[in-house]
């Protein structure tokens, strides 16, 4: 490990890999840390169809192929009553080969990507944990870490990204994070052996549950050797009420969930409750002189679209551009660094107004398409990840009036009923 870098990124998940791995193709050089050991456990195993792009550009597609990871070609809704909707098979809606993508196994995923980086030319290192961001006055000039020696040291470079995930190191340290009051989450997951999934390609869908009364859902998500990954999601309220523990959360909530009991009936738990504050945030601010966030440090948005890793690996892509021509410019001002932002917040606005639809209680995606069938393509496009163009927000202009007036006669039926 040098003393002095061009870029040090910091965290070493798909943004800070997709980052170094840029920086470096582009012959920076680069510093990538990471203060866990590789492999490590991680949540978020289902991907959009539309990381095939960023990962082609990494040079991973090969590697993905090659892999044992499931193959992921559609996704699916079932009601709180247990009825399946029909899946969304990414083909229809277009059929190239990157309609194709992965459920993956993220200790493995995130290893392959950390090495990717490396093999491209990024000095990185693990078990290295950054205690805090080196600061001159507003500009970031480099980090101090602590080894895997335990070495305290500095290292100093010209821009500093921070794709720390939801530890959120330059967030905190200038106080610009600001948590999502409206999507306040708490999710409590486990792994499941033999879990029935559906024969043919629609096997292994992401599969999206709601529970009886629609005050938590659980995500289903085939992963390799007939392992599936099953969480149950809820508002945080709601799902810590009356003290209960991860075992009697899950166990509660299971019982309310028609779709999921019958793929259970043969099922093997095989692994321990695991629980995530799932608290949806945003930061303030996205960059300044010589530093930038990426992935969960710049946000994060609710999991149930499965946008987590795409947007991890697009920003780290887009911040790396901006640090490159920055780097060449000598120009490492907040504008430069951040001037991807704009465009990223608004492609991903976008599933957050997805996301705030499907726990609208009165809203129903299957009511909705029979009423407005020519936004089908639209609504395949949020959920594959096709944001980032300029139609890509035109299902809200329909969607938008129809929520507030079906929200108007539902409002109207409880006046009416509490009369």
């Amino acid at each position: 490990m040098k003393s002095n870098y061009d870029c040090i990124v910091v965290g070493g998940g798909p943004a800070g890999s997709s980052t170094a791995t840029i920086l470096a193709q582009a012959g920076c050089d680069a510093l990538l840390l990471e203060r866990e050991k590789f492999p490590r456990f991680h949540v978020g195993e289902s991907l959009m169809p539309e990381v095939y792009w960023p990962l082609e550009r990494l040079g991973m597609l090969d590697k993905m192929k090659q892999s044992n990871f499931v193959k992921k070609v559609s996704v699916q809704f079932v009601t709180n009553t247990g009825k399946q909707s029909s899946p969304f098979f990414f083909k229809m809606h277009d059929p190239r080969e990157s309609s194709q993508t992965w459920q993956v196994e993220r200790a493995e995923f995130d290893q392959m990507l950390f090495d990717n980086a490396k093999e491209h030319g990024a000095d990185c290192f693990d078990e290295t944990r950054v205690l805090n961001v080196l600061m001159d006055g507003e500009q970031a000039v480099g980090v101090t870490v602590k080894t895997a020696t335990g070495e305290t040291k500095e290292i100093r470079a010209r821009v500093v990204v921070d794709a720390t995930g939801q530890s959120t190191v330059i967030a905190n340290q200038l106080r610009i994070k600001e948590d999502d009051p409206d999507l306040q989450k708490i999710a409590v997951w486990t792994y499941y052996k033999n879990a029935a999934r559906d024969e043919g390609e629609n096997g292994g869908a992401t599969i999206i549950m709601h529970t009886e009364k629609k005050d938590s859902w659980f995500w289903f998500i085939p992963l390799s050797n007939n392992i599936t990954s099953i969480g149950v999601v809820g508002d945080r309220d709601y799902i810590l009420q009356n003290q209960r523990t991860p075992e009697k959360i899950y166990e509660d909530e299971l019982s309310i969930c028609p779709g999921l009991q019958q793929r259970l009936m043969d099922a093997e738990r095989v692994e321990k409750h695991h629980v995530a504050k799932e608290f949806s945030y945003k930061t303030t601010q996205h960059s300044g002189p010589g530093w930038v966030l990426t992935g969960d440090a710049f946000g994060f948005i609710d999991p149930i679209y499965s946008s987590g890793v795409y947007f991890a690996l697009v920003s780290g892509e887009k911040a790396a551009d901006c640090i490159v021509e920055g780097l060449k410019n000598n120009d490492l001002s907040a504008e430069q660094l951040g001037s991807w932002t704009g465009d990223f917040k608004g492609g991903s606005n976008l599933v957050r107004k997805l996301v705030d639809a499907f726990y609208n209680d009165s809203f129903s995606f299957g009511k909705f398409m029979k009423t407005h069938p020519q936004h089908v393509g639209s609504l395949t496009d949020l959920l594959i990840g096709r944001i980032f163009h300029e139609s890509a927000g035109n299902i809200f202009d329909d969607m938008d009036p129809w929520l507030a007036e079906v929200q108007e006669k539902m409002k109207a039926m409880s006046n009416k009923s509490d009369a």
